[in-house]
């Protein structure tokens, strides 16, 4: 296999892992906190509505975010795209359009409260779950997580990635609460080609490899299968994607004697409003949830990944709650959380974290060492840095990437990103998995078109 082949299976290969044609006319809304206004997409150019009815502070050139809308409305019934959400916020204003339609096959239009399965967009709202539990003295960063998970104390680690799984050696100490908000517990992501190493068989054969399906079995049942596992690496020596953010779900539940989700209602969801959040619809709300897609990486055909409504897989209770990636939500909830962070833990009067917390999760944590000996996208840590649940971008890399945003997007179509320089909050939901080489289209014209919209 050459090299460039190499690297493009290995590039899809690491997409699908983050997560996994109809439409008329775009429909546009919109809308501020509380109070949406909907128009028609060509009316969109020319109106926006400032929070709580205030005069326009400028927080966007409004001639350019017409610009934005058309480029959007263009994805939308497009390459197996049937319909999108996205919200912007600067300041005081706040713009929220929808495009297209709830499925490929039908032409219900995409809903303003549209519920999407919102994929690693989850691990902040989960980190910040985490840092709740810190400020009250329920968990501490450096303290080894045995207590709460003891089936992996006294862990082994395999002596090198060639080894066999029997060739272990003792880890050095044990897994902390940082390890799992910073990924580097030692499980995580493999990103090779199948076949390259051992483990790689023996995490498909257990079923904790990372991939579109989320995990279906109990807590206790994958922490009995993580410790017939050797660590990939010594705890806190390597970045590893996705797994820690699910045995950080399993640590906050224990932790607190509740369900995860449970935990997230008390903590985020209940007290910044957002009502539609959680790890499965209700049956009263699966009118808003659309269909999903994903193309076939053999033929390139767009297939249906999971159904819209009742039949869906999203429509009850899951027997995982999966802290990496098992959400759904809105743009609006997800907007709700965005201010929260923007406002460095506060939302109106609503406090969920301190500000310490805050600029602790936005800090890069990730030392050179820990980066380089990482398996992720090329050029990844050349621009950008993790912190607790997060990356951070380090460099202006791309035009919308200003050094100090942060945030993260999801392998089911999402992306949400807090930028403290610019006042910024940005979300995309969209209805397809991210797949194929480099970032989707749609997410760059997305953020870029933002970008390109400030005034």
């Amino acid at each position: 296999m050459t090299t460039r082949a190499r690297e493009f299976e290995l590039r899809a290969s690491r997409r699908t892992l983050l997560g996994v044609a109809s439409g008329g006319a775009a429909t546009a809304a919109l809308c501020t906190t509380g109070l949406a206004a909907a128009v028609s997409s060509d009316q969109a150019a020319s109106r926006t509505l400032p929070s709580e009815q205030t005069v326009s502070t400028g927080g966007f050139d409004v001639a350019r975010l017409g610009v934005m809308h058309e480029t959007m409305a263009r994805h939308a019934g497009t390459d197996g795209l049937p319909g999108l959400v996205t919200c912007i916020s600067r300041g005081e204003e706040t713009d929220l359009q929808i495009y297209g339609t709830m499925t490929a096959d039908g032409d219900t239009p995409m809903q303003e409260d549209a519920i999407f399965r919102i994929a690693s967009v989850t691990k902040p709202i989960v980190a910040v779950a985490a840092m709740a539990l810190v400020e009250d003295a329920t968990l501490r960063l450096d303290d080894p997580v045995d207590p709460f998970l003891p089936e992996l104390a006294n862990r082994r680690v395999l002596r090198s990635m060639e080894s066999d799984i029997s060739d272990t050696v003792p880890a050095d100490r044990p897994i902390t609460l940082r390890d799992l908000l910073t990924l580097t517990p030692g499980y995580g992501a493999i990103f090779a080609m199948p076949g390259t190493y051992p483990i790689q068989q023996a995490m498909d054969d257990a079923g904790l490899s990372a991939g579109p399906n989320l995990p279906e079995m109990t807590d206790d049942e994958m922490l009995r299968r993580y410790a017939d596992l050797p660590l990939v690496a010594q705890p806190g020596t390597r970045w590893l994607y996705n797994n820690g953010s699910d045995i950080l779900g399993i640590l906050l539940a224990r932790a607190t004697n509740t369900s995860l989700g449970e935990l997230l209602k008390q903590r985020i969801f209940d007290p910044l409003g957002m009502e539609d959040s959680g790890f499965f619809v209700p049956e009263d709300k699966l009118d808003r949830l659309p269909a999903m897609y994903y193309r076939d990486p053999a033929s390139g055909e767009v297939m249906e990944f999971d159904v819209a409504g009742a039949e869906s897989r999203f429509a009850s209770p899951p027997v995982f709650e999966s802290g990496a990636g098992g959400l759904v939500s809105t743009a609006a909830n997800l907007l709700a959380f965005g201010e929260m962070m923007r406002g460095n833990g506060t939302r109106g009067d609503v406090r969920v974290l301190s500000r310490a917390s805050v600029a602790l999760m936005t800090t890069n944590q990730i030392r050179p060492e820990q980066a380089t000996a990482a398996d992720f996208f090329p050029g990844f840590w050349d621009a950008h840095g993790w912190g607790f649940g997060l990356a951070i971008d380090t460099a202006r890399a791309e035009l919308f990437m200003t050094p100090g945003r942060y945030g993260w997007d999801g392998g089911y179509g999402t992306s949400l990103y807090i930028d403290p320089a610019e006042d910024v909050i940005g979300v995309l939901l969209t209805q397809q998995t991210w797949d194929g080489v480099g970032l989707p289209r749609v997410l760059t014209d997305f953020w870029n078109g933002t970008y390109q919209a400030l005034a």
